[in-house]
């Protein structure tokens, strides 16, 4: 049960936390190594990230409020975090005991301006749900209420009281934290601490504004407005403010309870790619997408009888948490494209640095050399040769490149987080619903799509690279020919990694080093990795857009 302490109190107890570990991660990955202790440094470094992540745990627990939301946040960065503390932390559950309805009720009648049962008609006073931030009940509304609304069975969505003032006081230690962790060379060189800080910040805030959650629900019924496949519970605008948000009860059957499904007539492998192919509308044809499709948030709606259109519906509940495809992203896709298409590796990571996901510190070379021996082992498969390979192949290019992957200072932005979180939880549930489900089948049409509409820009900026690659292979014969006269005299110095890359890209000539075969060799990797090391096998997933933006815009040329 969460403590119940003071704001200051509460300010003290998370900077002591924080200072503590600090100390101790300084002691050992500065100090120790200084001294030639390194061996003490990386032999108990699993050890010490395991526990801070179990004490961190117990602190969120204990103290609820925003802490148990950072456990959450601090779970899915992938880009920042250890495996050892995001694993530990990936069940982290967002439930706490109810604030006692005596207070929920005050909150809400103060928030409405009225009495609670000149509202609504009945009240459940035992919650749904009880959150750290929130609490949610079954209601139905009065009978003038639900002629003006449309509806009479209603959620009431209501703050815990006293979570503004708590939220101020953990957003005001975490950015303390963040100024300290800013001026720590071993932190600062992997990630903008005092960013990811005012990211969690701002997603925290947005959260807990109800009338921000109302608007995205009618925001995301509009997109969905001519879809039958596709429902959205009614707001009820006149009894919703900042802090109470009533809503219609649109519960249903649970999107991955099968038996309930096959029950209702409804088969789950027919579920999976409708969910798929919604899910991607939203990434890639309306830009505003629910960022949190976890199974509690999904329900499958059977039509009423006698209803000519489509016999279920996907019903969304919970938009506090929705995410924007913005203009730059498309922009730096094509960037992406374009220097795949000419192999151009630095192109590819000054795309990645211009759209923030590689820090300016980014050792850019290791990253070209990884890719590239990728490609040179894996390219040109396609998905059947793919499933036939020995696992240990993935696993082996995992043992050789992990620590170079891993040690690479990438930071996802916001949106590129709330993307691949999306991503990832439709993943899940579609793969719930049918084992044998390929998302990927249903993610290419409209990469495909993305591609044709940039068509016009991609085409200019290739033929401008074309102009410049004359100028490169009229030099080349007499480049070509002084390189070969120093082999024969035995004068061409050597430098190992240089000469891998130059070979790799000569061995390259005439070949798409890029292909659909590489993107899916990424994706299985990723996926058998995944299951022993969440991190790694997440940048293997991430890795893979770079290989189908140029499997698509090669196959585009070629028509």
């Amino acid at each position: 049960m969460p403590d119940v302490v003071s704001g200051r109190a509460r300010y003290r107890r998370i900077l002591r936390f924080a200072a503590w570990h600090l100390g101790t991660t300084w002691w050992y990955e500065i100090l120790l190594p200084i001294i030639g202790l390194r061996r003490i440094t990386e032999r108990t470094r699993t050890a010490r990230m395991r526990r801070f992540a179990r004490k961190f745990r117990v602190l969120a627990v204990a103290l609820g409020g925003l802490m148990i939301k950072l456990g959450q946040f601090m779970s899915s960065r992938l880009d920042v975090l250890p495996p050892e503390i995001t694993k530990e932390l990936e069940d982290l559950q967002d439930e706490v005991p109810a604030a006692p309805f005596a207070a929920i009720r005050d909150l809400a009648e103060a928030e409405l301006g009225v009495p609670l049962d000149q509202v609504f008609a009945t009240i459940d006073q035992t919650p749904i749900a009880a959150a750290s931030l929130g609490q949610a009940y079954r209601a139905t509304l009065t009978q003038h209420d639900a002629a003006d609304v449309g509806f009479d069975a209603a959620v009431i969505k209501v703050q815990r009281p006293g979570i503004g003032a708590i939220i101020d006081v953990d957003l005001a230690a975490l950015r303390k934290v963040g100024g300290w962790l800013s001026r720590v060379g071993l932190v600062s060189r992997r990630v903008d601490a005092p960013a990811v800080v005012e990211e969690f910040a701002q997603t925290s805030l947005e959260e807990i504004d109800y009338l921000q959650e109302a608007a995205n629900a009618e925001r995301f019924a509009a997109i969905f407005a001519g879809d039958d496949r596709v429902s959205v519970p009614a707001v009820a605008w006149e009894r919703t403010t900042r802090r109470v948000l009533t809503l219609e009860d649109v519960t249903a059957i649970k999107i991955t309870d099968t038996d309930a499904l096959r029950a209702a007539g409804i088969e789950p492998a027919q579920v999976a790619p409708v969910f798929a192919e919604i899910m991607f509308d939203q990434l890639f044809l309306h830009g505003f997408f629910h960022a949190d499709p976890h199974p509690g948030n999904i329900f499958v709606t059977p039509a009423p009888a006698g209803y000519e259109g489509h016999s279920w519906a996907l019903t969304f509940v919970d938009f506090g948490m929705m995410g924007e495809v913005p203009t730059s992203l498309r922009s730096t896709l094509r960037g992406l494209v374009i220097a795949a298409a000419s192999r151009d590796g630095k192109g590819m990571v000054k795309a990645m640095q211009e759209v923030g996901v590689l820090l300016p510190s980014a050792d850019t070379v290791e990253l070209e050399r990884v890719m590239t021996t990728l490609f040179a082992r894996f390219g040109g498969m396609g998905f059947a040769e793919l499933r036939e390979l020995d696992p240990r192949q993935f696993q082996q290019f995992a043992v050789e490149f992990g620590d170079v992957i891993l040690s690479l200072p990438f930071q996802l932005p916001e949106n590129f987080l709330l993307i691949i979180r999306a991503v990832s939880l439709t993943s899940g549930v579609s793969s719930s619903l049918d084992a044998a489900y390929n998302l990927w089948d249903t993610v290419e049409p409209y990469a495909e799509q993305l591609i044709r509409d940039e068509g016009g820009n991609l085409a200019s900026d290739l033929g401008r690279q074309a102009i410049d690659s004359v100028g490169v292979l009229w030099r080349m014969p007499s480049r070509l020919d002084a390189v070969l006269t120093q082999v024969e005299d035995g004068t061409l110095p050597l430098t190992a990694p240089k000469l891998e890359r130059a070979v790799a890209r000569l061995e390259g000539t005439g070949r798409r080093l890029v292909s659909t075969g590489v993107f899916a060799a990424l994706i299985i990797a990723g996926a058998v990795v995944r299951a022993d090391d969440s991190g790694l096998g997440f940048w293997l997933m991430i890795l893979s857009g770079l290989p189908l933006a140029h499997a698509l815009s090669g196959g585009r040329r070629g028509r």
